[in-house]
């Protein structure tokens, strides 16, 4: 597939190196050094200009491209890039968009603005935000095959019960596969007497209800009582995320606090239901009075990363269970989580995820980026041509990259899908939706073969 890149800032070299191994990519941007600079690292072509300007698109290969990604961290630039290239031309366009307004004007008309996909960077910030305070302990979490599959992620630290185990004596549960485990610079392929080791991350995917059986293991809950979430900052990731919490069935108690006083007010009579504090939230006497340390997560959404790490550090010295971060440079996520902030989330990271993931519809449903690219979780639905099918997964993984893990499978049964535990002498079928563990360096590989 051709696929034209606009804006090569952190989403768009995320998505274009993504994408670059099996498609023919040519990334446009107005920096001659950003494009310089991809083309260096990646199989690229490039073009420096203003995606805006036909004549640049012309240019990168418009007239023969299937798709045109618009990426700038400008929304008004994205969009016109996408109309530009409809005028002509008929790619797939997909836009990346901060702004609500222009979110809600293109849901309203499909197709609005040239767009065929519109992707809403605060949004899925706060749904990743959202799946990451339900699953006590979680670093990251991806649903697949329709919420049936869970992917987790958990930093295993001292104090938690399976560091010092061996993966058979932490497997307990029947719907849960250990995919990975994140050792340094590493990736293992764990067997049954690996040993998990404090300081590790665990990939695990399995069905949901494992998931959080085994989440409520690694980090147990404290009894017969809902979470408390503070979420601070009430922009347009904060609102989200409030919105989502309290329109979720969990039952969790909410409190957002929100300096500015009259959008305090405005957030205050939004949601009813939620204790809205106007206050500096790096006033650690004013945290203490409201007894924030005794959240069981404390969400940090401000516009400043520094802000968002003092802010976490303090909740954190007061005794807070969990403390999640927004962080929008990407390469403060690993030192955020090396200093005690339990799980950072990039706001760019989890938009280049969702963008690979529409782009890679050829031969995925879904995907998911593990620890910065270090890996992949894909869904794949298994047709006659795959190396799977009709074999039994012991069988198949032979003709597979040893670094390569089936997760989960989910099956039509008498009309209805079911999750199917992988295990060697599991016979993979024509239409089976398999969730798979790939390590970055054989996904090319992997993906001709299944």
């Amino acid at each position: 597939m051709k696929i034209i890149v606009v804006g090569v800032g952190e989403v768009g070299s995320t998505t274009a190196a993504d994408l670059a191994a099996a498609n023919e990519v040519t990334v446009v941007d107005v920096d001659a050094d950003r494009v310089d600079a991809i083309q260096y690292e990646e199989d690229v072509l490039g073009v420096t200009g203003d995606a805006t300007d036909l004549e640049v698109l012309r240019e990168a290969g418009l007239e023969e491209a299937d798709m045109l990604i618009a990426s700038t961290s400008v929304d008004e630039a994205n969009l016109v890039a996408c109309g530009t290239a409809k005028t002509v031309a008929d790619p797939f366009t997909i836009a990346r968009v901060r702004k609500p307004p222009l979110l809600r004007t293109w849901e309203r008309s499909k197709g609005a603005f040239g767009v065929d996909f519109m992707v809403s960077v605060d949004l899925l910030t706060a749904r990743r935000l959202l799946q990451i305070v339900d699953l006590p302990g979680a670093e990251d979490v991806k649903d697949f095959a329709d919420g049936l599959v869970r992917m987790v992620e958990y930093p295993v630290t001292a104090a938690s019960p399976v560091a010092g185990q061996t993966v058979r004596e932490a497997d307990r549960y029947g719907a849960l596969t250990f995919a990975s485990v994140l050792r340094d610079e590493e990736t293992i392929v764990p067997r049954g007497d690996t040993e998990i080791r404090a300081g590790d991350g665990l990939v695990v995917i399995g069905r949901v209800d494992a998931c959080v059986a085994f989440a409520r293991e690694v980090a147990p809950p404290a009894p017969g009582r809902s979470l408390e979430v503070v979420v601070v900052g009430g922009g347009t990731v904060g609102r989200d995320l409030v919105r989502l919490l309290t329109d979720s069935d969990n039952g969790h108690r909410v409190r957002l606090l929100e300096q500015d006083p009259e959008r305090a007010r405005d957030l205050a009579e939004q949601f009813p239901e939620v204790s809205v504090l106007g206050h500096d939230a790096t006033d650690l006497d004013f945290l203490e009075r409201e007894h924030v340390g005794e959240a069981d997560a404390v969400v940090t959404t401000l516009s400043s990363d520094e802000r968002d790490l003092l802010v976490s550090l303090l909740a954190r010295r007061l005794g807070a269970d969990r403390t999640i971060a927004v962080v929008e440079t990407t390469d403060y996520v690993e030192p955020f989580e090396a200093v005690g902030v339990d799980a950072a989330v990039n706001p760019r990271t989890v938009t280049a995820e969702e963008i690979t993931r529409f782009s890679r519809d050829r031969y995925a449903e879904n995907v998911a980026i593990v620890d910065g690219d270090r890996a992949e979780v894909i869904e794949v639905v298994v047709d006659e041509e795959s190396v799977l099918t009709g074999r039994t997964i012991a069988a198949a993984a032979a003709d597979l990259p040893a670094s390569v893990v089936v997760g989960a499978i989910t099956r039509e049964v008498d009309g209805e899908r079911t999750f199917v535990t992988p295990r060697g002498d599991t016979v993979v079928e024509v239409g089976d939706q398999v969730v798979l563990f790939i390590d970055t360096g054989v996904i090319d590989e992997v993906v001709t073969r299944i």
